[in-house]
């Protein structure tokens, strides 16, 4: 590795660094100064900025934002409600199952502004330390990404998948996520099941107890969704949304089954490539939402999941645009240096995925930007699928708003950050369930399934 490389290189992590330390837009804009300084301070040839992901993006949130103007998240939530306050009890194991399915459904975790109220408010009620079910259930809103079939992440996973030779489609990336992710998420709610003192025992929170103006505010208010009036457009709104994402996942279907030609069915119809099926669908149904839903175009783009969305946009515009061109001119030095260690222990990639997820605070900008080196450094693509849940990594540093937002929605005080940063509520659960997450996915397509998806490392024409 050479001193210009390596000046490049810590340039690079310096504005992922600052903008990580600003937030929101800053991760995309001020990754655009790494990428000036590289391209007109050290002469680097530009990369390409990941345009189909992108769209794909822009047309996912459309669709989310208009759901949540008609209503329609509100109905939703408001089931998940109902099955949270049914069985309290078991609010530590049912709480990130409600926060997972809403991203997996929604396919972004900004979701849990909505719901982390509630588990909160569920799990003091029944005399449960809040950080049980909170920390896990703020690490599942998260997870769910690599589980959706309209997230950045997966829909990335999918094409630059395929444009490396490895022909995986949607379903069977979920085959693997959704029960590798669920499993982890099942480890780290019984390792959260009586983790920290009860409440009764926990000296800190019998003080805040203690007085009568803390009491107020603990046990005062009850966060709830059940008093809202869900008008029918909502509900229609709902059952378009899902329909649009049965549709993508039959069409995603399509690629996998093969006419007596050997070609897939959908070439066979002419359809067009899933990234192109996805928009259009998506703004199918963003239309429907406006026309027939009363969503307010308006309300949409002032609402948290398309403004969310739309910063997520701009993240992976210029960090994939800045990571793509340092690795873009650097391919044979990589690979001369990574060669031995990923040839021997290819699963190795999963720690490269995490630290970057680390930095940058987006599942899917760690995708875009890091799995075509994967690829370039000879990976099979079953490897990669297998560690995909390792692109979770930005958990470790508790910056990120659903983490934040989490810790203020806990009026008990028992969901935490830490005095040491680390130290924080979730680091264990986050941990235990990437750990997880990963092995079980690894194992799947490289022990359990292995013949099946090797059958999917062909060569594109």
């Amino acid at each position: 590795m050479t001193f210009a490389m390596i000046i490049e290189l810590l340039i690079v992590l310096a504005a992922l660094y600052v903008g990580s330390r600003y937030g929101s837009l800053a991760l995309g804009a001020i990754s655009g100064i790494g990428l000036a300084i590289l391209v007109f301070g050290f002469g680097l040839t530009p990369g390409t900025p990941p345009t189909d992901v992108i769209y794909i993006i822009i047309a996912a949130v459309t669709c989310a934002g208009t759901l949540q103007a008609s209503g329609g998240m509100d109905w939703m939530i408001q089931v998940a409600e109902k099955l949270l306050r049914k069985h309290p009890e078991h609010i530590t194991f049912l709480g990130p199952l409600v926060t997972f399915f809403l991203t997996v459904l929604v396919g972004t975790g900004h979701v849990v502004y909505t719901i982390m109220p509630i588990i909160c408010d569920i799990a003091l009620k029944k005399n449960i330390r809040p950080e049980r079910p909170c920390g896990v259930a703020s690490v599942a809103s998260q997870v769910g990404i690599t589980c959706s079939p309209i997230a950045a992440a997966v829909v990335a996973f999918v094409t630059i998948s395929n444009a490396n030779g490895f022909m995986v489609s949607i379903p069977q990336v979920l085959m693997v996520t959704i029960p590798a992710c669920l499993l982890g998420l099942m480890c780290a709610s019984l390792a959260s099941y009586k983790r920290g003192k009860d409440l009764d025992k926990d000296p800190e929170f019998l003080k805040r107890k203690a007085d009568p103006e803390q009491y107020a505010y603990m046990y005062g208010n009850t966060a709830t969704t059940l008093d809202k009036v869900i008008t029918p457009q909502a509900k229609a709104s709902v059952f378009i949304f899902l329909g649009s994402l049965l549709v993508i996942v039959g069409f995603a279907f399509l690629q996998m089954f093969h006419t007596a030609d050997g070609q897939t069915v959908a070439k066979a119809i002419n359809l067009p490539k899933m990234n192109i099926c996805i928009q259009i669908i998506m703004l199918m149904a963003a239309a429907a939402n406006i026309i027939f839903c009363k969503a307010s175009p308006k309300k949409a783009v002032a609402g948290a999941v398309w403004q969310s969305g739309m910063v997520a946009v701009v993240a992976i515009y210029g960090i994939a645009w800045l990571a793509d061109t340092y690795f873009g001119n650097y391919m044979d030095e990589m690979k001369q240096m990574l060669s031995g260690l990923v040839t021997n222990y290819p699963w190795s990639i999963a720690f490269v995925f995490f630290l970057v997820s680390v930095l940058i605070n987006s599942q899917g900008a760690v995708v875009v930007a890091m799995l075509p080196l994967a690829y370039e450094l000879g990976i099979a693509g079953p490897v990669l699928l297998g560690v995909f849940p390792s692109v979770y990594g930005y958990f470790f540093i508790p910056n990120y708003p659903s983490d934040i937002a989490t810790v203020n929605f806990d009026r008990s005080g028992t969901t935490v950050i830490g005095k040491y940063l680390l130290n924080h509520s979730f680091m264990m659960p986050g941990l235990i369930s990437v750990i997880v997450s990963t092995v079980v996915g690894y194992l799947m397509t490289n022990v359990i399934f292995s013949n099946y998806f090797a059958g999917f490392m062909q060569q594109m024409p």
